[in-house]
């Protein structure tokens, strides 16, 4: 028994000297190894406050006479916005603390086709930009809206609106201004039913961006009754429940909307509208290509498109290049991408930037052989 107690102890000693000779030198003189992952300051470096703050600043840095107006527009442009940001936060947490959410998801359950379309309708209407209708997309996708709806709504509704179809008629006449309404309309449902038809194979299950504060679930429908409380704040769960909503989809669509304004002012601002639409100037099949492809990440708002257009035709630039160039950029400017960035995951930012640059092309292309 004695052997058997000396031979474990001589074992484990023995596994010990080793473990020791194997474990490397800590002295005073070893110096840790930086990198930049181990900067304690790496996260805020990155993140998108900074860049909103970061833009303004290099402005200021190197051309100040750029600055205020610089940051007067990405003010501007933001306040504009905020009605729109505050009735989305409201609404979401308002649906939420009441348990409405899954309840009003609900609606939409055997009627994709008809939400579809007037998904696609109601988009052609609204006058929103593509910055603008983030918050009702945050909105939807909050209470479970069928992404192919959404999609619909979100592909038709930057396109055309009444005053841009009157300045649009006015600058460039009523069959380009009509045009641009029925490609609008057509290029949301043909992108509701795409969507629907790939959701059908198992695509899209999860759309909504992990940590995204458009997600997750609300304090639930009443146990005594199975419907909403709409009168939440006789309930102090329920309260609670909608100031964190309130607070948390505030920070996060105030947060993405100010860095769309601040790219938006940076494209305004060193990307003249005349330059951009210059290089999309001829005719053929490769200008409607060439004008989708450039107009996808320029910046040429619909007000201000229509007239520069005009005179691009008027020295020779083709309507079909026109129109693929005016839709493009409506869809899917910079500020846009970063918006839908911030909401979505990759393979459905991907299937939208996709579905608005072959709308842009199919349209252009249309229009072309038709005018």
């Amino acid at each position: 028994m004695t052997d058997t107690v000396e031979t474990i102890e001589l074992a484990e000693k023995s596994a010990s000297s080793s473990c020791c000779a194997s474990t490397p030198s800590t002295g005073a003189d070893a110096k840790p190894r930086w990198t930049f992952k181990s900067f304690p300051g790496r996260k805020y470096l990155l993140s998108t406050w900074a860049i909103v703050v970061a833009g303004p600043l290099l402005v200021l840095l190197l051309d100040q006479a750029q600055f205020i107006p610089f940051v007067s527009f990405a003010v501007q442009a933001f306040g504009g916005t905020l009605p729109y940001i505050a009735f989305a936060v409201a609404l979401i947490a308002w649906l939420k603390a009441a348990g409405a959410e899954a309840y009003v998801g609900k609606a939409f359950e055997g009627r994709e086709t008809q939400a579809i379309f007037l998904a696609a309708l109601f988009g052609g209407l609204a006058p929103f930009c593509s910055c603008e209708v983030i918050p009702f997309i945050a909105g939807l996708l909050a209470v479970g809206a069928p992404l192919s709806a959404i999609m619909a709504f979100w592909l038709s509704s930057p396109l055309i609106d009444p005053p841009t179809l009157l300045i649009t008629a006015g600058a460039l006449g009523w069959p380009f201004a009509i045009g641009k309404a029925v490609f609008a309309v057509a290029l949301g449902l043909f992108g509701g039913f795409l969507v629907s038809l790939l959701l059908r194979t198992g695509v899209f299950a999860n759309p909504v961006k992990i940590g995204s504060s458009v997600g997750g679930c609300g304090c639930g429908a009443s146990p005594k009754t199975g419907r909403p409380v709409w009168q939440f704040w006789r309930e102090t769960e329920r309260k609670e429940r909608f100031g964190e909503e309130l607070k948390t989809n505030a920070l996060f669509l105030v947060k993405w909307l100010a860095l769309a304004y601040v790219l938006e002012a940076a494209l305004v601002t060193y990307v003249p509208a005349d330059l951009i639409a210059g290089v999309v100037g001829g005719e053929g099949l490769g200008s409607i290509v060439i004008s989708a492809l450039v107009g996808m990440p320029a910046y040429l708002n619909s007000y201000v498109a229509p007239p520069l257009l005009a005179g691009l035709m008027d020295q020779g630039m083709s309507a079909g290049a026109a129109m693929a160039f005016m839709i493009a950029g409506a869809v899917s400017s910079i500020p846009a991408m970063a918006a839908v960035w911030s909401l979505v995951k990759p393979q459905v930012f991907a299937t939208y930037l996709g579905l608005g640059f072959v709308g842009a092309v199919l349209s252009g292309l249309i229009f072309q052989m038709v005018i």
